[in-house]
């Protein structure tokens, strides 16, 4: 299916919004072909302009207003009511990407609602209170990102590819409300599970480079970094499920944020002075690590032994 010059140019303007506001995932996703990378760059400016909305300096009620409106501009994508020559680059690429995709467009709908629970300013009591935020901002995302990938012909256990991909994209979201504990918390948001917190003595917050008197601050990221690393080992099962190239995105993106995670455990209080992040040749070595299909054949060996 060829393009039109105004659909190139919406696909360039994702792209650069991509390159200028998601480092990690503009990492990731120069490993797919130019189709896939266009779809998932158009994913992503959608997402981009949602988060930006929930994130800005509007008051509430303004910004419902607006993530309804950005909800019937999805509406108009999924009504396939969008033209080449429109005005919004972004509508036009998702649009696009519609048609050449099996995208469950539902799953920004459920971005929305995610994004919409953190303007009434929700908390999270548990864990499993917490997994329907996750699922909503991060797991939908990973479904919305299997459609563009698309199942490897021939491969096992494929009716829970969607299960994988949520799950890994809960994996993602904890660990960056580890890393963002500090930032959150200065926005008035809190993620962690209130119990959790209340467990290991953190139920004061997070408002300097210091934990709260009498906590354990240690024991509590060490607590939710081995639930992250739950996740992880179960949402890695998608990658024998897909081709090369999508394996070696989700491979690079997934294993940035699970050396995040080393990082974040090796030293916990590093949370709570600054943002941790890792260096480009860091996430260059992961690149190729995925591109070798290292990860899904020792994932793929494993599921063997575990039949056996």
């Amino acid at each position: 299916m060829q393009m039109s010059a105004p659909v190139l140019a919406a696909y360039s303007y994702c792209e650069a919004v991509t390159g200028q506001q998601a480092r990690n995932f503009a990492y990731g996703i120069r490993l797919l072909p130019t189709d896939k990378r266009n779809a998932m760059s158009a994913l992503y400016a959608f997402s981009r302009r949602v988060d930006d909305i929930g994130d800005g300096m509007l008051a509430a009620d303004v910004k419902q207003a607006r993530l309804e409106e950005t909800r019937a501009l999805l509406d108009r994508v999924r009504a396939d009511a969008v033209d080449d020559d429109d005005t919004d680059p972004v509508a036009v690429a998702l649009s696009d990407s519609a048609r050449r995709f099996p995208l469950p467009l539902e799953g920004l709908d459920e971005l929305i609602d995610g994004v919409l629970m953190d303007v009434r300013g929700e908390t999270y009591e548990t864990w499993d209170d917490l997994k329907v935020y996750c699922r909503c901002v991060a797991g939908a995302i990973g479904r919305l990102s299997l459609g563009v990938f698309g199942i490897q012909t021939g491969a096992r256990s494929t009716e829970r590819a969607a299960e994988y991909a949520d799950t890994l994209g809960l994996a993602l979201q904890l660990t960056n409300i580890l890393r963002d504990v500090r930032e959150d918390a200065a926005n008035g948001r809190t993620y962690l599970p209130a119990d959790d917190l209340a467990k290991f003595g953190c139920s004061a917050g997070f408002h300097d480079a210091t934990p709260p008197d009498g906590s354990d601050f240690t024991g509590l990221v060490h607590y939710e970094v081995r639930r992250a690393r739950a996740l992880f080992a179960e949402g890695y099962r998608l990658l024998p499920l897909l081709d090369r190239r999508s394996g070696a995105c989700v491979a690079a993106m997934a294993g940035i944020y699970r050396r995040l995670l080393d990082r974040i455990e090796r030293d916990p209080l590093a949370v709570l002075r600054g943002r941790v992040s890792l260096p480009g040749r860091e996430k260059a070595y992961v690149a190729v690590r995925g591109l070798s299909g290292l990860d899904a054949r020792t994932i793929s060996r494993n599921q063997t032994w575990r039949r056996v």
